[in-house]
């Protein structure tokens, strides 16, 4: 690893400088994703490359570049082969990067170039409007998820567990009797070009989607639907094959895609690939929090009370799941719960909460992209500092 620190964990936000635009437009997910999951964006040229007490320094000209503190950016071109590939950044500003290294102090000869790096993610097929993508983790299940982004204001989506071709595939989760035609992903809430806010998070396994529709109307609307895709942590201990898992809305209505989130909610919206017998074909399950209230959503869950705590002024997090009925299934990797009220008060959308040597991000949550307070938008955490599979 050309990186003293890790860099499985990856996360891309639609305010990056060069991050790609969502909005109400056909293609436009499919575009997104892309570019987060498979290419990567934002190539700089770097006038020089230098390494001083563990930090190295990227110079550049032409403005901001698309790096910012805690993502990972893919280097190339440097002569010191240990200075290429992925490099957790430390410091971002308009004519420079930073990121911590091992090798040794000096300026680096080689003609340097950087962009954000990808997630680790293929698209394996596609035609106009419609893509399927698969991880590249040979770790992994190596299950496809196909996107149809045909219409302005949303995706429908539909894992598989094996595809020959962008339109066909077997082992169906859902199946078309459990969501006829996909599941929903939100886009906007209108069909237009106005742009909306988005965050991406992977560990090359799974991706978090967050997309907030309603935040083409002004930064207020904050409130993300959390989608995902990918490999949950067993907790079986020989493993699981099949535990792949695609969360979804069952409602063909924008504004309302908000049932089964991975931020909260009591429907069955993840679709498991097969269940925990591994036999048969895909089941339902739902997310839920070892600590808190099941179908609350995260950040507004009575549970422990309000945000700060009155007895030590704390914000309480905890792990998530995956379950067909009560017993946990899987771990949902990365992903936390807040059993509190009102933290959408003093964390808004993308947030960093620095907690136990790693840092949290805040995708706000709640029912309807309208919301705008801490009544009814919640607060959900993803680590962006990683692994999550330890």
């Amino acid at each position: 690893m050309a990186s003293p620190v890790d860099t499985s964990v990856k996360h891309y936000r639609s305010d990056m400088p060069s991050a790609p635009v969502l909005n109400g437009v056909a293609g436009s997910k499919i575009a997104q994703l892309e570019a987060c999951l498979c290419t990567g964006y934002g190539l700089k040229a770097a006038t020089s490359l230098t390494v001083a007490s563990g930090i190295a320094t990227l110079t550049f000209a032409g403005g901001a570049s698309a790096a910012w503190a805690d993502a990972v950016i893919l280097v190339a071109g440097a002569s010191n082969a240990a200075l290429n590939g992925e490099q957790k950044v430390l410091t971002a500003t308009a004519d420079k990067v930073t990121f911590p290294t091992a090798q040794p102090d000096g300026a680096d000869a080689g003609t340097v170039t950087f962009k954000i790096a990808p997630a680790g993610w293929e698209k394996v097929f596609s035609k106009t409007n419609v893509a399927v993508f698969r991880s590249l983790s040979l770790e992994g299940t190596k299950m496809y998820l196909r996107v149809d982004d045909t219409k302005p204001d949303f995706v429908r989506v539909v894992g598989y567990v094996s595809m020959t071709d962008v339109d066909t595939g077997t082992g169906p989760f859902p199946t078309s009797v459990q969501a006829p035609g996909g599941g929903y992903w939100a886009k906007s809430t209108v069909a237009s070009a106005t742009s909306v806010a988005w965050i991406l998070v992977s560990d090359g396994r799974i991706f978090f989607d967050g997309v907030a529709p309603g935040s083409h109307a002004g930064p207020l609307f904050q409130s993300c639907f959390l989608r995902g895709f990918g490999d949950f942590i067993p907790k079986k201990p020989s493993g699981d094959a099949y535990l792949c898992g695609l969360n979804y809305s069952a409602n063909a209505s924008t504004a309302s895609m908000s049932d089964g989130l991975l931020a909260g909610g009591a429907e069955f919206c993840t679709a498991l690939a097969r269940g925990y017998t591994g036999l048969g074909g895909a089941v339902l399950a739902k997310r839920a929090p070892y600590t808190g209230i099941s179908g609350n959503i995260s950040g507004l869950d009575n549970a422990l009370g309000a945000f700060p705590s009155v007895v030590d002024g704390s914000l309480i997090l905890s792990g998530c799941y995956v379950t067909e009925s009560s017993a946990p299934a899987g771990d949902i990797p990365g992903l936390m719960h807040c059993p509190q009220t009102g933290v959408f008060a003093f964390l808004k959308m993308f947030d960093m909460l620095p907690r136990d040597g790693r840092r949290y991000i805040n995708i706000p949550a709640g029912t309807n992209p309208s919301y705008n307070n801490s009544l009814y938008v919640g607060a959900s955490f993803v680590d962006v500092t990683g692994p999550w599979r330890e």
